[in-house]
């Protein structure tokens, strides 16, 4: 990151450690939880545990239902010297939780043996008993299984997310291997910086890569980045909510309402959401109205005026654009 003053170059913004910041694992673990869309864009997930004690007493950082109704384990690092001094490698840290987790057959069984003491730990005022936890844990995990159409598949795959400010090469080759065979696993850098007494955070995805072929084509469509062609089938690089401004299928004060409750935000012209006369972000509208960590914010977003979502919306333009039949 770099510093401009009076658009000229003033100077480097030189990224820190987490231990240079004086911040733990804990913290990072609540930013995440709070902030999931930081890591996955345009995907629903709800929390469901933290530090969660497997058989062998190992604790797993974060636990994750994702809108395909999977297991997702959210493994956190602080900087690269804490995952090289540990006795056992990152990503087979991961794996042997993400083992664990497969064993759990049934809605009512993840509930029970992680979303219950969850719920009870974050908050003990609401929640007086296990069964109390476990009947609101249950209930609300349906909801968002129903409302994604995923409650038949549910944990049917068990997803890995390895996030860390910076990877060692080993980590890195041994997830790039173990994507290549099968076993669904990312990794993010969360950086931190610091500019004046303010703190940021970057994240950055570093695996799966991006292909040659992915490369290419976006240097080619950079005018109108919204579609990237692979070898196999298209993979779009979906436009955002200033795009449908721009494209004028939406328009400034537009009527949004969250899918299935009858809760109403006013689109602005930035692509924000004028809700109880407070400016947000779409996303963070839509949590607060469904209690989720992250949601897919343009299939829960429903235009009033057309009743369809802001997905619809946009497909239906991106099927009917000659900007974009030309690129498939």
């Amino acid at each position: 990151m770099y510093l401009l003053e009076n658009k000229q170059f003033k100077s480097e913004i030189v990224p820190k450690t987490f231990a240079e910041s004086e911040m733990t694992e804990a913290h990072m673990e609540n930013i995440l939880a709070a902030n999931l869309n930081m890591i996955f864009n345009e995907e629903s997930m709800i929390v469901i545990g933290k530090q969660v004690k497997n058989a062998t007493n190992g604790r797993s950082d974060l636990t994750v239902i994702d809108q395909n109704g999977n297991i997702v384990l959210i493994e956190i690092k602080r900087d690269k010297a804490d995952a090289v001094s540990r006795k056992e490698s990152f990503e087979s840290q991961a794996i042997r939780y993400a083992a664990s987790y497969a064993t759990i057959k049934t809605i009512e069984e993840a509930v029970q043996i992680i979303y219950a003491s969850y719920l009870r730990k974050l908050r003990p005022l609401d929640f007086h008993s296990d069964q109390s936890a476990y009947d609101y844990g249950l209930a609300t995990l349906n909801e968002f299984l129903d409302k994604n159409h995923s409650r038949t598949s549910f944990n049917q795959k068990q997803r890995i997310i390895l996030v860390a400010s910076d990877f060692d090469v080993q980590t890195l080759s041994a997830s790039t291997w173990l994507k290549q065979n099968g076993i669904d696993i990312s990794c993010f850098k969360m950086v931190p910086y610091e500019l004046q007494g303010h703190h940021f955070v970057n994240m950055e995805k570093v695996l799966p890569l991006a292909t040659d072929e992915d490369f290419l084509v976006n240097l080619y469509v950079k005018s109108s980045p919204t579609k990237v062609m692979t070898a196999s089938r298209t993979k779009r690089v979906l436009p955002k909510i200033k795009d449908m401004l721009e494209w004028k299928v939406v328009k400034e004060e537009d009527i949004l309402v969250a899918k299935d409750r009858d809760i109403k935000a006013v689109l602005l012209r930035n692509g924000n959401v004028n809700f109880n006369n407070e400016e947000m972000t779409m996303q963070a509208w839509l949590r607060g109205v469904y209690g989720w960590a992250s949601v897919h914010t343009y299939v829960f977003a429903i235009h009033k005026e057309s009743g369809k979502s802001l997905s619809e919306i946009r497909e239906e333009y991106m099927q009917n654009s000659e900007e974009f039949q030309e690129m498939d």
